[in-house]
Formats: structure tokens, C-alpha cells, sequence
């Protein structure tokens, strides 16, 4: 493959055979919530909850967007959420909250900035349309596998809506100019203002001035890359409903918001497992003392990359992986969550594609240590691995070099909302 540099503008750009290297983000008409709505209608993601919690959470407020994003909460409960009548309902309730007035696209296309604080974490992010056609060049690059059922869910969402609804998280590398302009526009009214009920806020500015738009352009045009941190079954849904229309109206781009990298906040993504393989507690702490120091104490908390937690039988203990063990040839095989699959799950454990296997589960950071030491004494699980946080930098590096993380290698907080801004197609 031949690389070269392009001059676009006053911006150097890549060439990868005959493609420019850019980043092209598209400002587009969002249809959005009206103000006043806003804390009643959006709401976390799809799947960071199951039908029960969401049905509990929509009790008595029409104005959910859960009734859009689980609506198998407005039928019978146990009903198959892929079933046909489930997309069905979803595409009745989004035309009804567009019929109401409670969501209302803008006559004209512009960005938006989405700010979120949480415990006093703030990350300003810019909402736009990416192209589906830079995510199948890998511009906009991927670190994770996508699994079939997930994804063609996100298809028939799509599809059934003419929508999409809940955005992928992007990433950059940061820039100075960006991170000035963002600090100057969240200094203005926003349009959007509310906080949820976990404690998250959710502030939004529109930005339509021809000039900022065309400076916004400009700047990600001179970005090589994108990196997606949360959204993969999303992000390859929305190329196949591209491919499968050709194209056709705004198909070829999909719901986006993309934070700088040194604003993002990722936790541990941490695990259950089911039993030990037949192994006794004393052959298991045997076998992992082969590769790690194993020490008794704490409440669970890895404080430094190579260091995690297990919890078996009541007893937290702190496993540092020995040196000669943690050495990888790749960035991929140095993440913890790759050591700990390839020195533990598979070989210990027989846990050899944690995609599939339904001997292991795992469990967001935001739930914490304590539903750990929960699923493991209400016997759900024999025992509990607490992770240290996978770092964005792993991240990226991963992703440039064409690599797949484990599963459920990242947790990112807070959750971009539902409905603050959706992409008609």
C-alpha cells in the first residue's frame, strides 16, 4: 500500500493509495428533545440495562425514551426482544414523541457540543455525522469484535426508525485549537441543560455560525484518525444499513460524538466466573501463584497496571503478575484483561473464547467491587476478577496497529444519553 502526504487546504493529509487520510465530520440536522423535556426523554443506553430495570425506570413517564430504545417494556413481559412486533413498537412510540412536539429536528444543519459532569469529571465532546465509508477504511478505527445477534439488532433498530438514536463515542488525538474553541462555546447559553437522576449533567450548545462550522471542519480534516471507545455494534450497523441503501438520503453517515482523549474516563471492566474447572481452592491459588504473588487483604482495588484482585470464598486477595509473565510482544498482549485471558482463563480455566462462553460474565466498574463480592456469596459465581482501568493510550495504540482487544476491555463513564441528539437517515 502506497502512503504519501497531500496538501488539503492548508492541512497536510495522508494518502493511503488513492484515499486522503481526514477526518470528516459532517454537521447535520438533529432531531432533539425540546428543552424543557429533555430530563423526562433521554436516557442511559440500551444496554446497560435489562427490560425489567428499564420497564421500572419509564413507570409513568410517556416521555422515555426507553419506550423508543427498549420498548419491549410497552408489551408483553418475556416477550422475544427481537421479535418483529418489539421494533415495531419502538418505531409507533419515536413517531408519537415526533407528533407530540417533544422531539423536533432543526431546520438547518449545524454541530452541537455535549458536555458531561460527573463527580466533578468534565468532557466536552462534538456531536456530528461520521461517514460510514471512512469507518469501512478503518479512518475511524476500531479496537473490539462486533457479535452477530447484537448487531443485527442494531440494524433492525435503525431500520425500523429511519434514526439513529443512540451515538458512538469517538475519540481524537487532542488538539490546542479544538480545546480552545469547545472552552469558548461552553462559556455561552447552552440549549439543553438538565441532570439526571444518577447525578450525571448533561449540557448542550448548538453551533451554526457558518464560520465555526467551516473552522470545525477544517481542523478534523487535518485529524488522520478517529478511534471509536464505545459504540462498535453501532458503528458497523449503521455501514451495513449504508450498504443495504446504497447510500441513499444521510445513510451514509451515522450519529456521532467525539471527546478528545484526555478527557476520557474509562473504569474497570471486571469478571465473574462461574467455578473453577473442577479445580479445588488450594490447586487454583496454587496455580495462579505460579504466575503471580498472591497476597491476602484489601477491599479489592487494583492500584497499578499488572496488579488484579480475586475474590474467592469471602477472601479478597491482590495478584501482581511475576515479570517474566507480564513481558508481550504487542500492546495488545500487555493490557491486564489480555494477561489475565491468557495466563488464567484459558489455560486454568478452559475459558477460551470469553465471547461465547456462559462461564464467565462481566460486570461495568461503575457497579463497583461490592456487586463482585455480591455474585460471588450469593453463589451466582465461584469467584471475581477486579481489573485496573485499560488506559485511552493502550487504547489508540492498539488501534493503530490493526489490533483486537479482548471483550469487554473498557468501561467508559458516564454513558453518552439517548435522544440528546438524533440522526435521521
Amino acid at each position: 500500500m502506497t502512503s504519501l502526504v497531500l496538501f488539503h487546504g492548508q492541512h497536510a493529509v495522508q494518502s493511503v493509495g488513492s484515499r486522503p487520510v481526514m477526518a470528516t465530520l459532517k454537521p447535520f440536522a438533529a432531531l432533539r428533545p425540546q428543552p424543557e423535556l429533555a430530563s423526562q426523554i433521554c436516557e442511559l443506553p440500551y444496554d446497560v440495562m435489562n427490560s425489567d430495570e428499564a420497564r421500572a425506570i419509564a413507570e409513568g413517564n410517556p416521555y422515555s425514551f426507553l419506550h423508543v430504545s427498549k420498548p419491549e417494556i410497552d408489551l408483553e413481559p418475556g416477550i422475544d426482544v427481537y421479535s418483529e412486533s418489539v421494533y415495531a413498537k419502538g418505531a409507533e412510540n419515536f413517531r408519537l414523541l415526533q407528533e407530540q412536539g417533544a422531539l423536533v429536528q432543526d431546520t438547518q444543519p449545524g454541530y452541537y457540543l455535549y458536555r458531561q459532569i460527573m463527580d466533578g469529571h468534565a468532557q466536552v465532546g462534538l456531536v456530528a455525522a461520521a461517514s460510514c465509508a471512512e469507518y469501512d477504511a478503518e479512518i475511524i478505527k476500531k479496537h473490539e469484535l462486533t457479535r452477530p445477534a447484537k448487531e443485527d439488532d442494531r440494524v433492525r433498530h435503525i431500520e425500523a426508525l429511519n434514526s439513529q438514536t443512540g451515538p458512538v463515542f469517538l475519540t481524537y488525538r487532542s488538539k490546542p485549537e479544538l480545546d480552545a474553541f469547545f472552552e469558548r462555546v461552553v462559556a455561552s447559553d447552552p440549549n439543553i441543560d438538565f441532570t439526571a437522576e444518577d447525578g450525571v449533567q448533561h449540557t448542550a450548545w448548538n453551533i451554526f455560525d457558518a464560520d465555526d462550522i467551516s473552522f470545525l471542519q477544517g481542523q478534523f480534516e487535518a485529524v488522520d484518525f478517529l478511534y471509536i471507545a464505545d459504540g462498535h455494534h453501532r458503528s458497523a450497523a449503521a455501514s451495513r444499513v449504508n450498504a443495504s441503501r446504497s447510500g441513499s438520503g444521510q445513510s451514509g453517515f451515522f450519529l456521532t460524538v467525539t471527546f478528545p482523549h484526555d478527557q476520557m474516563k474509562i473504569l474497570a471492566y471486571n469478571r465473574v466466573v462461574k467455578d473453577l474447572n473442577g479445580l479445588n481452592e488450594e490447586t487454583f491459588l496454587e496455580r495462579l501463584g505460579m504466575i503471580f504473588d498472591v497476597n491476602e487483604g484489601g477491599a479489592g482495588h487494583c492500584s497499578a497496571k499488572n496488579e488484579l484482585g480475586l475474590y474467592l470464598n469471602g477472601v479478597w486477595r491482590r495478584l501482581v503478575i511475576k515479570p517474566e509473565y507480564a513481558k508481550a510482544d504487542t500492546p495488545m498482549d500487555e493490557l491486564d484483561v489480555a494477561l489475565l485471558q491468557n495466563h488464567v482463563l484459558s489455560p486454568i480455566l478452559s475459558i477460551d473464547d470469553p465471547r461465547t462462553s456462559n462461564r464467565i460474565n462481566f460486570i461495568g466498574g461503575i457497579r463497583g467491587t461490592a456487586e463482585l463480592e455480591r455474585l460471588v456469596d450469593a453463589g451466582d459465581y465461584a469467584c471475581a476478577f477486579s481489573m485496573y482501568p485499560t488506559s485511552i493510550e493502550d487504547l489508540m495504540a492498539i488501534a493503530d496497529t490493526g489490533g483486537i482487544m479482548p471483550p469487554k476491555s473498557t468501561w467508559f463513564e458516564p454513558k453518552l444519553r439517548d435522544a440528546m441528539f438524533c440522526h435521521m437517515i
